[in-house]
This record gives structure tokens, C-alpha cells and sequence, in this order.
């Protein structure tokens, strides 16, 4: 396999060049290293764009020190910077639950700490919007998604308001970026194609998007950014169907009415027709605009077949990326996920409704990945989100456009949800007949209460069962990781967990298949301390149930409150947002040490 820089976007002015580029239409600034694989967001933008017939460029992990030559080195971009703080929240990539440094920063090579800031959305942008007062500057990813609504700060200890009063950025791309990043574009090269009388030119007479003409095309946009505005400013005015949050102002004298908030954030998140949000702020409005609806399968496919290398950036060479090892053999089947555990920000970003890749897609990606010269046969996973949510929706599609349930599967699984395992058994069965596969596993976490669910439809309980059987038998490297989260049912329906009765139920099925196959194969579960609504008393019963049970718990971690979660809104307000009832949580360093040694009973002083 052999490839040039040219295979790459361009990382420099001299890889620009090589192209034969004068400017570059968009300009990315990723936090992260540069993957040039679909699982990194940056590099799915820039290929995105690169299709539509833009001239993009990428700056990965730029130097936030010093004068600044990073952020200057490739020039003004035609259309705008765009932000990409990484694949993961840099606080929660840095830091854990006690807020001590982690061992690695996985999407850096070597691990290296030094090579991302704190915030970079916000630390990049403010760089930029010194060395560039006119050009505009999006953001999308993780970091600013979570934060584009008042939000609580863990690191921090307090309230903040959305990401954009921050920084001096233009606006927001959240969520899965392809389609407001597209119609944004296309809006930008119409106002470029009409002679926009805001325009700037540079000293070759190349015309160029101002902030100006920003603000003018976003206020058009009707769909997934996130700006602000003054009062007078917002499209169309504040409108009957609007829902107008209480401000942050207010919020910040009473947490209880962050909580009501967040229940609407939550509710229009996850709705096919969504309403538009407004938070009045510091004299400023952040509007955020309704998500697309989901992405079609063929949208969906687009995205993972624009031409990756798979690997990393040439000038990592000999340089070892943590999380690429990870993922390097795995492949998404789909997005989104209709579980909706409160501590989850996943279907704050992806949404609930689940997204699938065509069969002909995930096999084109399967055939690339073999002829990778490192691959000896083994995928590491065939996933999403959740393991086993492939292909799954609504029966009436009718009904899920009326619904605003945060979880097809909580507080019982939905009458209209079509839970057919049989697509997902169809892939896996074709990916293992391909050439060049020894064999696939299941690294994603899989919802064994979607697998032991009574279905009215028997075909689908037979389905379920064979796809059990099957995972056990074929897919599992050793271990097969789940999540029962808790022991306690009262913490499990906090955090929107099934009953630890379907732990059991599943995990004698699991111990039952493998004595009938003759395999020694561990269940690990995962187990979380901490979370709003748990007592010593529910991490005791923990603890002497896991005896129990003979498990010797490592997947364990302490409660961490990440932006835009059910559970975090309980942590930090003290009030459940849908029921506005008093909820506790252990928050001081010794209540969160005292439950999380609850795990480790088997341990000399616990």
C-alpha cells in the first residue's frame, strides 16, 4: 500500500503547494492528531468538503504558545476557520473523575499531555480572532455540541453560559456536522457567486467571506447552529412555537431552573420536528436552532466512503496514537442510540434515532481494511454507539415523529420499536465469509435487555436468541464486556438502566453457552459510584451482591458530570429535571472515595 502527501489534506503551506493552492477554502484546527480514518471527526469534514470541490486544509495539534506561527502559517481561508476541539472532551481526555492527570491523551502521539490546551475550542479561536478580526469561525465537535447551552462545569465548579460567550465565534455546527456544515457552504459560495457587496478582497482581487456576510447567511440557516444575537436581531422574532428558556441570569440564582431547562434541551434533542431554543444571556440571545432529521442510509454511506487513507498523517511516522490502535481494525454500522442513560451525552450529539450504513458500504470498508499491510485477520469490532441497535426504528414512523420519549427502551421498551436482530446477523455473517477474515468481535457495549425482551413478534425472540448465541459463541474475544451500571434498582431507574435482574437473567444464558461450547470466557461488567441518587447503602448491597456473584469488579469508574446529561443536571442542580424532586449526590472527595471502595471489598482494609 502506498501513499503520498497528496493523499492527505494538506498540513502545511508546503503540502499546499504541492497542490498547487494559492488559499485554501476552509482552514480545520484539530485538537486532535491527524487521522485521516472516518471514526475522527476532523478528517470526516475535511474529506466532506474536499468532495463538494473545496480546497481544504488541516492544522492539527497547532502551538497555542509563542507568536502564534500554527495559526498564521496557511493564511486567510476563503470561506472561514473551523474548530474541531477532538473525538473526545479535552477536560474528560485529560483529566478523571478526581480531576488527577490521565496516564495518556489518547488522540495525541506518544500520549503526549503537552500537545492539546484546555478548551482548545475556546483557546483557538481566541488566537485566531486576534490574528484574523474579519475572517468567520465555526465550531463544531464534542466540545462545543455539549456547551452550546448553559451547561454546569465540572472542572470548573460552576455554571457556564454557552461555549459562543466565550469565545468570539461565529456559530456552532452541533451535533454529527455533514449537513449544516453542506448547507452552510453552499450558502457561502452563493453569497461569493452573487458578488455580496460585504465581501473582502485580497491582493490577488480573490474575494473572500467577511463576519459580515456570516451573520447575514447564518441568519438564514434554519436548521443544527447555534448563534447569538441581540434581541432584535433574531430571525423572525421570538415566535409562538419558540421555546424561550429561562435566562441564565436567572438560572444562576436558581439551579432548580436549569433543571426545568434542561428538560426541554433533552426533549428537542431527540424529536423528528424539533422547536427552536432561546436563552437570554448577558444582554445577548443564544438561539439554537432544530436538528436535521436523521441522515438517510445513503447520506450516511457517503461519509464513510469518501477516499481515507485510514492512517495516521505521514509525519507520525514511528509515533504511536493511542486511540487510533484502538479503532484502527473496527468499523461503525451505525449512529445514534435510543438508550438514553441519563449520564450519556451521546444522543445529545447523535440523536436517538438510529442511523444504519448500507450492507454494500460496511463491506466496501471491510475489504479496505484488509489490505491494510498490519492486518493479520482479526476485526476488533463491529459497532456503533450500542452493539446491537443496527438497523432498528420505528414500526409507524408516523408515531415516532410525535414522540418526545428521551428513551425508546426506558422506563420499558417501546410497543412500536422493531428490535429484529437478523439484519445485524446478516452482516456479521458476511463480513466473517469475506477473504481475508478470521474473525470479528463485538468491542461496543451490548444491550442484553434489548436480547431478553418478551417481543410479541416470536420471529424476533428467536432472532434475539440467535444473535445471543451467536455473539457468545463466534464474537467474543475473551471477554464481553456490558454494562449493568448498578445493583440497586432505584439507582438503575435514575440513570435509565434495566433491572440488575436482567443482568443475572443474561449472565447465566452467557455462563450456560460457553459450558455448551467448551469456551472459558469472562462477562466484565461495568459499574459506575457516585451517580446522582446512590448512597453507602446502594454501593454496599453493590458490593455484597458482586461477592456474590464472584466478581472481582475492574471496569469501574467514579461518577463523572459531563455537559448536557440528565445526571449531570442532577448533580449539579440538586433537583431531577423531570421531576423537579430533591435528588442527592455524594459530591465531596471523601463520600465519592468512601463509595467507590465499596468496588474493591476483596481489598485489605475495605
Amino acid at each position: 500500500m502506498h501513499f503520498n502527501y497528496n493523499d492527505w489534506l494538506p498540513t502545511t503551506r508546503k503540502e499546499m503547494d504541492l497542490r498547487g493552492w494559492e488559499q485554501a477554502d476552509v482552514i480545520l484546527f484539530s485538537a486532535d492528531a491527524y487521522v485521516d480514518h472516518p471514526a475522527f471527526g476532523a478528517a470526516v469534514i475535511g474529506r466532506l468538503l474536499e468532495a463538494e470541490g473545496l480546497r481544504v486544509a488541516i492544522v492539527p495539534q497547532p502551538d497555542w504558545h509563542g507568536d502564534f506561527r500554527d495559526f498564521k502559517k496557511l493564511g486567510r481561508p476563503r470561506l472561514f476557520f473551523g474548530i474541531s476541539p477532538g473525538c473526545m472532551d479535552s477536560m474528560v481526555n485529560k483529566y478523571t473523575a478526581a480531576r488527577r492527570l490521565r496516564s495518556e491523551d489518547a488522540y495525541s502521539p506518544d500520549g503526549r499531555h503537552d500537545l492539546r490546551p484546555e478548551y482548545p475550542t475556546i483557546v483557538y479561536t481566541n488566537i485566531l480572532r486576534k490574528l484574523f478580526p474579519d475572517v468567520p469561525i465555526v465550531l463544531g465537535g464534542i466540545e462545543a455540541s455539549l456547551r452550546r447551552v448553559m451547561h454546569y462545569d465540572y472542572w470548573q465548579e460552576r455554571f457556564r453560559p454557552s461555549i459562543l460567550l466565550d469565545c468570539d465565534a461565529d456559530l456552532i455546527t452541533y451535533g454529527m456536522g455533514e449537513k449544516p456544515t453542506l448547507e452552510l457552504v453552499q450558502r457561502l459560495n452563493e453569497a461569493i457567486d452573487c458578488f455580496h457587496p460585504k465581501l473582502h478582497y485580497d491582493e490577488n482581487g480573490e474575494p473572500c467571506i467577511t463576519r459580515e456576510v456570516m451573520r447575514e447567511v447564518v441568519a438564514e440557516m434554519p436548521n443544527q447552529i447555534v448563534f447569538i444575537c441581540k434581541q432584535e436581531e433574531i430571525p423572525g422574532g421570538i415566535k409562538e412555537d419558540d421555546i424561550v428558556l429561562h435566562s441564565y441570569e436567572d438560572c444562576l440564582k436558581q439551579p432548580k431552573l436549569h433543571a426545568e431547562n434542561f428538560r426541554h434541551i433533552e426533549e428537542e434533542s431527540n424529536k423528528v420536528h424539533a422547536q427552536r431554543l432561546i436563552q437570554a444571556t448577558g444582554g445577548h440571545y443564544v438561539v439554537v436552532n432544530p436538528p436535521y432529521p436523521p441522515l438517510t442510509s445513503e447520506e450516511l454511506d457517503r461519509s464513510f466512503d469518501l477516499p481515507y487513507t485510514r492512517l495516521p498523517h505521514p509525519k507520525y511516522k514511528g509515533k504511536r496514537i493511542p486511540a487510533y490502535e484502538m479503532i484502527k481494525f473496527s468499523l461503525t454500522l451505525h449512529r445514534g442510540c435510543f438508550g438514553g442513560c441519563a449520564f450519556c451525552t451521546i444522543s445529545a450529539h447523535q440523536g436517538k434515532f438510529i442511523v444504519s450504513r448500507s450492507k454494500e458500504s460496511i463491506l466496501k470498508e471491510v475489504k479496505a481494511i484488509t489490505k491494510m499491510p498490519e492486518f493479520k485477520g482479526y476485526l476488533s469490532d463491529l459497532g456503533g454507539p450500542s452493539a446491537n441497535m443496527y438497523k432498528m426504528r420505528g414500526k409507524r414512523q408516523e408515531v415516532c415523529e410525535k414522540c418526545k420519549r428521551p428513551s425508546c427502551i426506558h422506563p420499558a421498551i417501546c410497543p412500536n420499536l422493531n428490535g429484529d436482530h437478523r439484519p445485524l446477523l446478516d452482516i456479521y455473517r458476511a463480513v466473517d465469509a469475506l477473504p481475508g477474515i478470521k474473525k470479528s468481535f463485538i468491542g461496543s457495549g451490548v444491550r442484553y435487555d434489548m436480547l431478553l425482551h418478551n417481543w410479541k413478534d416470536e420471529a424476533l425472540n428467536n432472532a434475539a436468541r440467535e444473535y445471543t448465541r451467536e455473539l457468545i459463541t463466534k464474537h467474543v474475544s475473551g471477554r464481553l464486556k456490558v454494562a449493568p451500571e448498578h445493583t440497586s434498582d432505584a439507582v438503575l431507574n435514575i440513570m435509565r438502566k434495566p433491572s440488575f435482574r436482567l443482568f443475572r437473567e443474561f449472565k447465566s444464558i452467557f455462563d450456560k453457552t460457553c459450558r455448551e461450547a467448551g469456551l472459558r470466557q469472562q462477562l466484565i461488567p461495568y459499574f459506575i459510584s457516585s451517580h446522582p441518587g446512590c448512597k453507602d447503602r446502594d454501593m454496599a448491597e453493590l458490593a455484597q451482591i458482586t461477592k456474590q456473584l464472584d466478581f472481582k469488579l475492574e471496569q469501574v469508574q467514579d461518577f463523572t458530570p459531563t455537559p448536557l446529561t440528565v445526571s449531570t443536571t442532577c448533580w449539579a442542580t440538586g433537583y431531577h429535571p423531570y421531576t423537579l424532586e430533591k435528588i442527592f449526590s455524594a459530591k465531596t472527595p471523601e463520600e465519592k472515595r468512601r463509595q467507590n471502595s465499596f468496588f474493591f471489598w476483596y481489598k485489605k482494609g475495605n
